[in-house]
């Protein structure tokens, strides 16, 4: 017991809100450098897809990730980057263009959110819905594209290091690889291009920020049916998706 409350302790800082971290003026613009062709088709894909997360109002911001279901596009984020409640919009930023997205479904008790992209960008730029069947197993290697801090997108590359219980019986995964505030949210997938789950965290030391130990709420805690009900009660012309 505890060990367990020092693990409960470091939630509090690992769960810091991407919120809290605002990009200084004249970051908003940057441009995105050219993509090596040293990354993989799944790398290439899954920064094609990244999102920024940002509220309508002043404030910092998240990252998530451009998801085609079916016929319908949503962004996948953290709970604690769109805590509003359903039904608020959000700031979709995407390559220099923005989007207008409202907010769907929200888990906070395994800090994942969906986004209805309202006008959805060219499909090429969404990954289609493809979550694994099982959590992932350590050593699968994984991917993800985010943006950190004040910074512009970033690529990164890692593995899945482990996994612990968190105090509702539920397991998160942990990832050796490298976060930062602003990273919330992000979609992690591996190299066959499936989501593994929502990075929602850093692990903290005595109240230092590890970054290159990151938590993610595995992609399992999510019924996409269940979140896309409300949506599907109140759209007009029934899509695909809700059939």
């Amino acid at each position: 017991m505890k060990f367990l409350g020092l693990i409960l302790g470091s939630f509090l800082v690992a769960s810091t809100h991407a919120s809290e971290v605002s990009p200084p003026v004249g970051i908003e613009g940057s441009k995105t450098i050219p993509v090596s062709s040293h990354m993989s088709r799944t790398e290439k894909d899954v920064r094609n897809a990244a999102v920024k997360v940002k509220r309508y109002t002043e404030g910092g911001h998240g990252s998530g990730s451009l998801i085609q279901y079916k016929d319908v596009q949503l962004v996948l984020t953290a709970q604690h980057v769109a805590d509003s409640i359903v039904g608020t919009p959000y700031v979709l930023q995407h390559q220099g263009e923005r989007r207008r997205g409202i907010l769907i479904y929200s888990n906070a008790q395994h800090d994942i959110a969906v986004i209805w992209v309202e006008h959805p960008w060219e499909k090429g730029h969404a990954i289609n819905w493809n979550p694994t069947e099982e959590m992932s197993a350590v050593g699968d290697r994984i991917t993800y594209s985010g943006y950190p801090g004040p910074h512009s997108l970033m690529t990164y590359r890692g593995r899945v290091a482990g996994y612990e219980i968190m105090p509702d019986g539920s397991t998160n995964i942990l990832l050796h690889t490298y976060g930062y505030f602003g990273c919330s949210g992000s979609v992690i997938y591996n190299s066959d291009k499936e989501i593994v789950g929502i990075l929602w965290g850093i692990d903290s030391g005595r109240g230092i920020p590890i970054e290159d130990m990151i938590w993610v709420s595995p992609i399992q805690h999510l019924n996409m049916e269940a979140a896309l009900r409300g949506l599907c009660q109140t759209l007009l012309n029934e899509p695909r998706a809700c059939r």
